[in-house]
């Protein structure tokens, strides 16, 4: 069961209940006053009338269909025994006394019999043996407990089959404009880190090439150096998720270090990966101490195996396993995707030899690919610690 019937239900069970309860009490006070019926009559349909309440407020409690049908034959049994006649015929004030209780509290199980076919039957048998009750009762169908009876129950079916198609339909409308402010919402996002990506290009890189242009002019070789030194550190942070921020205008310091814990990384990296909808999960430990071109080498062939995924493997996760020893490092990137045969790889495609096999071979590590259609892929990267 979704969400949505879930709901619906709730509301349900809960309108039976604020209808029923009221209508059984206005109806046992009713036959309490002196004179409709009498104190051994009366005694004999109290414990019923408390059978009902008590049926009413279980089933805004309980999912249970028992308590429907214990309601139903409460309702319809203190209606017996209520409307049995004195006489020949039964007390129009009596008749009258009745009419909220097989009218409204029996009929407000109608409200949670609404919502499929079986139910509505259900509803359906009840309610005839309730009519023909209060017929039998006031000896004829024209009158106006029975039309009563039948308003009662016929108002109270149409606001449950009311309430049932209209719940699901507002819960999804509501479903929908959360949607819909989800997907602004990241549509906004990803124009703000556009124009972001756009200021740091212009304020690093772009103000670099323009001194490269113009030969360094006005600018000492060593401090060109020293800037573009600086755009490589930047676009290698990028490049493993980090989103820096200026601390001043052009001004984009980062730390240089010789050696860098591995585990640092890796969560950058998958936040960068999950905000463009690949689910990464990690395995293993991440506490490796790599020199820094070696952990740059590493997450960067590791970033290109999950780019991979992301473009297509067709799902939308992936799994990491890092393992180490006291020489090697080891990743092994799987997915369950469509994989895809090694064999029909073109030699001219240089995206997984250059920016994987490559960049890991530089460095002394080294990377082996397995996969076949329909059975996913596996990367397995290997650095030198």
């Amino acid at each position: 069961m979704d969400i949505f019937s879930q709901e619906r239900d709730r509301l349900l069970s809960s309108t039976a209940r604020a209808l029923g309860i009221p209508c059984a009490l206005v109806s046992l006070v009713a036959l309490s006053i002196p004179g409709v019926t009498d104190p051994a009559h009366l005694a004999a349909i109290v414990p019923l009338v408390v059978l009902l309440i008590v049926s009413l407020w279980m089933v805004a409690r309980s999912t249970s269909p028992r308590w429907v049908l214990i309601g139903l034959g409460s309702g319809i049994a203190v209606s017996v025994v209520a409307l049995l006649p004195s006489g020949d015929s039964t007390d129009p004030a009596l008749a009258t006394a009745v009419i909220p209780l097989v009218g409204g509290a029996t009929a407000a199980f109608c409200v949670v019999l609404s919502s499929s076919r079986i139910r509505i039957v259900t509803a359906a048998v009840a309610f005839v043996v309730a009519v023909a009750l209060v017929a039998w009762a006031t000896g004829s169908l024209l009158t106006f407990p029975v039309a009563a009876v039948i308003l009662g129950w016929t108002l109270i079916f149409v606001t449950g089959v009311w309430l049932g198609r209209s719940v699901p339909l507002a819960a999804r409308r509501i479903y929908s404009i959360g949607n819909a402010h989800r997907a602004e919402r990241q549509a906004s996002e990803t124009e703000a880190q556009r124009r972001q990506g756009a200021r740091l290009l212009h304020d690093t890189v772009l103000a670099t090439l323009t001194l490269l242009a113009h030969s360094g002019f006005g600018v000492t070789p060593q401090a060109l150096q020293a800037q573009a030194a600086e755009d490589a550190r930047l676009l290698r942070h990028l490049r493993l998720g980090g989103t820096p921020q200026p601390q001043a205008s052009g001004d984009y310091s980062l730390e240089t270090v010789e050696e860098s814990p591995l585990g640092q990384t890796l969560e950058s990296v998958k936040q960068r990966f999950g905000r463009m909808g690949l689910e990464v999960s990690w395995h293993g430990t991440g506490q490796v101490l790599l020199p820094t071109h070696v952990l740059d080498a590493f997450l960067l062939a590791l970033a290109e195996c999950l780019e991979n995924v992301r473009r297509h493997a067709g799902v939308t996760e992936a799994h990491v396993t890092i393992i180490h020893d006291d020489s090697m490092v080891r990743a092994m990137v799987t997915d369950a995707g469509v994989g895809f045969d090694l064999e029909g790889v073109s030699e001219e495609r240089l995206g997984f030899k250059e920016s994987v096999v490559g960049r890991l071979r530089e460095v002394g590590g080294s990377a082996r690919l397995f996969s076949s259609p329909g059975a996913g892929t596996t990367v397995v990267l290997e650095a030198p610690r």
